[in-house]
């Protein structure tokens, strides 16, 4: 396969990646809004919070680290696909050993919930163990269709999933609200159920088809998918193998760092489950954009890179067309991200509060709400250029400098936890925020700088894609300044006249915005209208 072709798919599922995130963060968005009308804010603590990051540890632990891996050597050219499943299938059992070992930890060492408030807790941390082990029977199935660029069957699955466990969490809320937690945990094993179903029935009916036959799929039969081993060839791939280890080593220290908060108010209760609920919300507001724009695009061009570059070589020894489209790719990236990310902070200021009231009334809006929210818009920007320095990075880094930047993590980690109690203890919620922005201030510095040397001696400056054009810069602070004095004046106690005349002069602002990315930013524009968006890629290609 071609660097183009690659690219093209690359950016195909990066397209139906953000779409399928739109489509899920809209739908939690719309489940969050009915269903704080139902149960207690307490409640909704409990599961977002501490029964979603059991579930997210949990499943984060057992793949990650062999997604990335596998992922990473599909570019190898004596691969096997038998070994590679071989190796996938190992995260089934250790998803049962995570599941016992935080199940005990989730069960009695954590503090338990008044059951008047929140009815049935362990049942649930049961349940939503068994969610995650259940969703793990699929892994190998979804490294092979991300692999070869099935982007139909991951958006058709988890739109079926995500459909099936919102219809499930509304009729129970409904009708049967005493249930409690057995709600949202009957909820996620139907979501997980309906992505292992999916899967399954796409390869039974793939398998063996002309279809398959047109792409040299390597796998013939349903059996080939199950755990085997070949005669004069390894069980598994050692070389694969090895790679697994290091990014499990990392993936660890990822996970506490991106699920930092959590685990701080989960183990040193500095929030009360109400509270916890509250900054949840807020926290689900603020990364929805983060959530269904950057992720994807992260996920998606992880892969481009990863099998465009050949890992742990400099630029001299590779493709010269490789290592070209990778920095234009790169930087096209970066500046994308970048506009969305200062777009997001210049807005998000002068918009927080009304988001809030309009989304859950005075619950939200009142007390430290408004401030989490901005604060958290200001975040984002750092979460977008992080989300694609590091996709670079973990693409390009060999083996060894992986090792290396485990350490790294570590010392990150650490810090990490130490100032987000120390900051929670002092500002409450938004002390989370500012631990999560000091920390993605460093990582992101240690991205650049191997950037940076990594095209040090070529032509190519991928990180000038950092630097927006002083125009848009113009326009972005006098919007700042422009929606600011708005809110001041319109929001947002003289009704919705006034609340409507707010929003008017954001729109206004935003054109004038979209105007000047028009204007300046053209390689931008190119390259959005040629790879991320399916419509113009094939009117131009």
């Amino acid at each position: 396969m071609s660097t183009q072709d690659i690219l093209k798919n690359a950016s195909t599922l990066a397209s139906y990646n953000v779409l399928l995130q739109v489509m899920f963060r809209v739908l939690t968005f719309l489940l969050n809004a009915f269903t704080l009308r139902f149960v207690s804010k307490e409640l909704i603590g409990v599961v977002n919070v501490r029964l979603t990051l059991l579930y997210s540890t949990l499943v984060f632990l057992s793949r990650e680290a062999f997604r990335r891996a596998c992922l990473s050597a599909e570019s190898g050219t004596n691969r096997s696909w038998r070994q590679v499943i071989n190796l996938l299938w190992l995260t089934v059992p250790l998803g049962v050993l995570w599941a016992t070992l935080l199940g005990c930890v989730w069960l009695w060492l954590l503090e338990v919930p008044d059951p008047q408030k929140v009815p049935h807790y362990g049942p649930a941390v049961v349940l939503f163990s068994l969610s995650g082990v259940q969703e793990l029977l699929a892994e190998p199935l979804w490294v092979l269709a991300q692999a070869h660029m099935f982007v139909q069957v991951k958006v058709i699955a988890e739109s079926l999933a995500m459909i099936a466990k919102c219809s499930v969490t509304v009729v129970l809320v409904v009708f049967a609200p005493d249930w409690g937690l057995y709600i949202f945990s009957a909820g996620q094993l139907v979501y997980t159920g309906f992505l292992v179903l999916c899967y399954v029935i796409y390869f039974i009916r793939f398998l063996g088809s002309k279809e398959a036959a047109k792409k040299t799929f390597p796998l013939q039969h349903i059996r080939d998918l199950l755990p085997s081993r070949a005669d004069g060839e390894p069980l598994v791939d050692w070389t694969v193998a090895r790679l697994t280890w290091s990014f499990f080593k990392q993936s660890f220290l990822k996970q506490i760092l991106t699920e930092g908060e959590r685990y701080v108010m989960t183990f040193m209760n500095v929030l009360s489950f109400g509270d916890q609920g509250i900054y949840d919300i807020v926290n689900n507001l603020g990364s929805m954009v983060a959530r269904f724009i950057f992720l994807p695009i992260e996920e998606s061009f992880y892969i481009f890179f990863a099998k465009v570059l050949e890992r742990g070589r400099d630029v001299e020894s590779q493709k010269k067309e490789d290592v070209a489209i990778a920095a234009e790719v790169l930087e096209c990236l970066l500046k994308l991200v970048l506009v969305i990310g200062l777009i997001i902070a210049v807005f998000g200021y002068a918009y927080s509060y009304l988001a809030l009231d309009l989304y859950g009334g005075a619950m939200l809006s009142s007390g430290s709400g408004p401030g989490l929210l901005r604060c958290y818009s200001c975040y984002v920007l750092l979460l977008a250029v992080n989300g694609v320095t590091e996709c670079f990075v973990f693409a390009a880094m060999s083996q060894q400098e992986v090792d290396k930047y485990n350490l790294v993590m570590l010392a990150l980690s650490m810090s990490f936890l130490l100032l987000s109690y120390m900051l929670t203890w002092w500002a409450g919620g938004i002390g989370f925020i500012l631990a999560n922005c000091l920390n993605m201030a460093l990582r992101i510095s240690h991205s650049l700088l191997y950037i940076h040397r990594y095209f040090q001696s070529s032509q190519w400056k991928p990180l000038r894609g950092l630097l927006p054009s002083p125009l848009l810069l113009v326009v972005l602070i006098i919007s700042a300044g422009v929606t600011a004095g708005s809110e001041a004046v319109f929001c947002c106690d003289g009704g919705w006249l006034f609340r409507m005349a707010h929003i008017g002069v954001g729109g206004v602002c935003l054109l004038f915005v979209l105007v000047a990315v028009l204007l300046t930013e053209t390689q931008l524009v190119q390259f959005v209208r040629t790879q991320l968006l399916p419509r113009y890629r094939k009117k131009h290609t």
